[in-house]
């Protein structure tokens, strides 16, 4: 069974991504003086008296708005109320009872589920002030004094959450799960692949780049198996990001790379390749991830009979240094090819995970040598003694040779060449390392 879930809710600049990371133990949603940093739901594990649950962090609601992202965070917050066991509804007692606060209490009230009622920036220890008492006008019952900054009253707040929860008969069976981060430039159709293979508004989507902002966890149980869906922030060139909030952004989304097993690079099928997705594979690479090149907006693109072998081949091209990463050309829109696409994951996760025994590393090495000779250099010859394989994610493989310096980076590309031939290994980097005999 899943774990209970608790919705963070309230208007915007209450404190409810810090309330949020204080119960998560860490910093996962963007914490800003901005109203409205926080934009779709940011999901986190929380842990009270043993017991495992999942916290959503939403937007700020504005109740009465025309703006269209405003508009899009309430129908976010609506649907984590709709799928939350208990609801944290979020005040300020700086700023007292409000009519937006009025307005989201009866909103609330109206979902039917159970909801606590915190009254967060209680910072001063001690009795609370007068004005905390005016929150019993929102008719919710006993309002909890929290300060989110300090963690003063956390534990109180969690104590009335937890009476509310089913009973525990939870199991978790997550080691099964594929961590996939969509990732790439901006506007490329990162959010509208999370929300096709979701069924649901599960991000928010616009034509203005920069929407999302957080990287955002889907899970998503399908025939395919299990997959934990990571939306990311478009990654722009260093000198476009200068804003603060963006910075936080790229830096979520680097963190989201590094948490994935496997990294969906999405590419513009309209604007086609730019620099900036060879520097956003190239994070990937560093972190030593399997990848995939989907090629998005596919249904929108002009073409003949022959359109997708010679995009294909330009692709190789400029991805020329990862030959090793699929294409593929997916519509996120309509949802073509989607289902290639989960049997694609599933295989480079595979092939990241391999694991190679000694004896077959060492009967290609074999091969390989007598093949083509090692180098030399002023009369003396590269000896390979024995290969083996040291890790996974991505499998490392460790050469003990005579002399380190003989080893030329050409004939580490050979012998990679040659694994790859026998054993796939599509769509994971490898790696080498090289040691003398004798070294530890």
């Amino acid at each position: 069974m899943a774990k209970p879930i608790i919705a963070v809710v309230g208007r915007p600049n209450v404190g409810k991504s810090t309330l949020f990371n204080k119960l998560v133990g860490k910093r996962l949603s963007i914490v800003d003086d901005t109203p409205g940093v926080t934009r779709d739901r940011i999901y986190g594990d929380a842990e009270w008296s043993g017991r495992k649950v999942m916290l959503v962090d939403t937007g700020g609601i504005e109740p009465k708005t025309d703006d269209i992202i405003l508009s899009s965070m309430r129908a976010q917050a609506n649907l984590a109320i709709d799928t939350a066991n208990v609801i944290i509804f979020v005040t300020d007692l700086k700023s007292g009872v409000t009519a937006a606060d009025m307005d989201i209490a009866s909103m609330l009230q109206k979902s039917g589920k159970p909801i606590v009622l915190c009254v967060n920036k209680c910072d001063n220890v001690g009795d609370v002030p007068a004005e905390f008492y005016e929150f019993y006008n929102l008719g919710l019952g006993d309002p909890i004094a929290v300060s989110s900054v300090h963690g003063h009253g956390t534990g109180d707040l969690l104590e009335e959450v937890f009476k509310y929860l089913p009973d525990e008969n939870l199991s978790d069976d997550e080691d099964d799960i594929v961590n996939v981060a969509i990732i790439g430039k901006p506007n490329a159709g990162k959010s509208s692949l999370v929300n096709t293979v979701a069924g649901q508004e599960r991000s928010i989507v616009s034509d203005i780049a920069g929407t999302t902002r957080d990287a955002i966890d889907t899970l998503i149980e399908n025939e395919h198996g299990k997959f934990n869906f990571i939306d990311t922030a478009g990654l722009r060139r260093n000198s476009r990001v200068d804003d603060r909030i963006e910075k936080y952004s790229v830096l979520r989304a680097k963190m989201a790379i590094e948490r994935s097993d496997v990294c969906v690079i999405m590419i513009d099928g309209v604007d086609g390749f730019t620099e900036q997705d060879s520097k956003v594979a190239g994070l990937a690479i560093e972190q030593g991830k399997a990848c995939i090149i989907a090629v998005n907006k596919w249904d929108i693109v002009e073409k003949d009979g022959k359109t997708m072998d010679s995009y294909r081949k330009k692709l190789m091209n400029d991805f020329s240094f990862m030959p090793y990463a699929p294409i593929i050309f997916i519509s996120a829109k309509t949802g073509q090819r989607l289902d290639r696409l989960f049997d694609l994951i599933k295989y480079v996760n595979s092939q990241n995970t391999m694991r190679i025994s000694t004896g077959k590393l060492n009967d290609i090495l074999a091969d390989a040598t007598a093949r083509v000779q090692p180098p030399t250099d002023k009369g003396k010859r590269l000896k390979i003694y024995y290969m083996t394989q040291a890790s996974t994610r991505p499998p490392t493989f460790v050469c003990f040779c005579n002399n380190v310096q003989l080893f030329h980076f050409s004939y580490q590309r050979y012998l990679e060449n040659q694994i790859r031939s026998t054993f796939g290994l599509e769509g994971t980097p490898v790696r080498f390392v090289i040691r003398e005999r004798g070294d530890k």
